[in-house]
């Protein structure tokens, strides 16, 4: 069913999906052929649905965004049948007072010396467009109702939601 979610249910949705998902595929380069493609973890959703990354300063990533800000993002919980994809305009951050305000244990497994490191960077990504998939039962509801309907020859549609969201 298409649901089309529009300000505060859309930054709603979409931050629950970024949450519960975090781990993106980052792309870069994505108007030409050259696209990068890597998984990154999110570490944060702003309230009005900004999305931050750590980085290191020395990452091709940094030069592709420098030269080309926009990127796309997919984020998929195939257990939980969650998809949300999205386009955006990065920037580079490199404000020390921010990389410490974002810092967390969880971070020093790429940067061992911490926020202090110089190499250190943020990854802002304001999101510009949205769209998500969302099952409301999970896989096993949905395989039940899809096996129920081929015994009895009543198909069962799975019960979900997609759309766009308007942040």
């Amino acid at each position: 069913m298409e649901k089309n979610l529009q300000s505060e249910e859309a930054l709603k949705k979409f931050r629950k999906l970024v949450e519960e998902i975090r781990t993106c595929m980052f792309i870069t380069n994505n108007e030409s052929e050259n696209d990068h493609t890597r998984p990154m973890s999110t570490i944060e959703v702003q309230d009005d649905g900004t999305l931050w990354f750590f980085t290191d300063i020395r990452s091709i990533k940094v030069e592709e965004v420098a030269v080309q800000r926009q990127v796309h993002l997919t984020y998929a919980h195939p257990g939980k049948e969650s998809y949300l994809d999205v386009r955006g305009t990065a920037s580079i951050v490199t404000d020390r007072q921010q990389i410490k305000d974002k810092w967390s244990p969880f971070v020093k497994a790429w940067f061992p010396n911490g926020p202090e490191d110089p190499n250190v960077a943020l990854l802002k990504v304001q999101p510009q467009s949205c769209y998500y998939w969302d099952s409301e039962t999970g896989k096993m509801v949905q395989f039940v109702k899809i096996a129920i309907g081929a015994i009895t020859g009543s198909p069962k549609v799975a019960s979900g939601a997609e759309g766009k969201l308007s942040l």
